[in-house]
């Protein structure tokens, strides 16, 4: 799992719905170069959920909670400490240095990678979106990375977040990011927030993994 250090820094998170915007101080972080592919996904643990085959296309179909113990599995794996503990609600231990899905606003502060645009480049160059995927999936960093050298932010595949969307309105609904392979230009941007029951499967939904230590 190659992994990229993120810089620590400030980013501003918006909702169209509410209209409101809120400022995140973001520490440094390590987050993978791309999705979990399938290969990876399968190595861990021993399923193949996706809807489209192929080794080094993004592991999909995955719940939020599928894609949060694949990071505990994953902590296991390389001898670091778990995560996240699951309970009545999945619980969240700052202090473990093992893999987890990352927060919004890291996610948003790392796809930026220093840019203030709806993109960090030409979306064709950098992303697989509707009108160029063929309305299929692709393997991963197959288009330009961003100025971190983080691949596939926006398009290919949406990422789960840790975030839930909005408690009081949406209850357990948690945050996608990103935009995927049959999302329309406008949908495949640094800012849009998506949001979906964490036992939703879709084979534009997938996930990446960071790390706090």
């Amino acid at each position: 799992m190659k992994m990229i250090a993120v810089p620590g820094g400030s980013v501003r998170v918006s909702d169209r719905r509410t209209q409101r915007s809120w400022s995140v101080e973001v520490a440094p972080f390590r987050m993978a170069a791309h999705h979990v592919t399938q290969a990876q996904y399968a190595a861990v643990t021993g399923s193949s959920p996706s809807a489209s085959r192929g080794p080094e296309l993004p592991v999909e179909s995955v719940t939020w909670a599928e894609a949060a113990r694949f990071c505990n599995a994953l902590s296991v794996h390389e001898g670091l400490s778990p995560v996240y503990s699951f309970g009545a609600a999945v619980e969240w231990d700052r202090a473990a240095d093992g893999y987890r899905l990352p927060t919004e606003a890291e996610w948003e502060h790392a796809c930026r990678a220093g840019t203030d645009g709806p993109r960090y480049g030409d979306l064709d160059e950098i992303a697989w979106h509707r009108g160029n995927s063929g309305e299929r999936i692709h393997e991963v960093g197959g288009k330009r990375p961003n100025a971190w050298g983080l691949h596939d932010m926006i398009g290919n595949a949406w990422d789960w977040c840790w975030d839930v969307y909005d408690a009081q309105v949406y209850g357990p609904y948690r945050v996608l990011r990103g935009g995927g392979w049959f999302d329309e230009h406008w949908s495949c941007r640094a800012s849009v927030r998506r949001r979906s029951h964490p036992s939703y499967r879709s084979d534009d939904v997938g996930f990446r993994v960071v790390r706090s230590h």
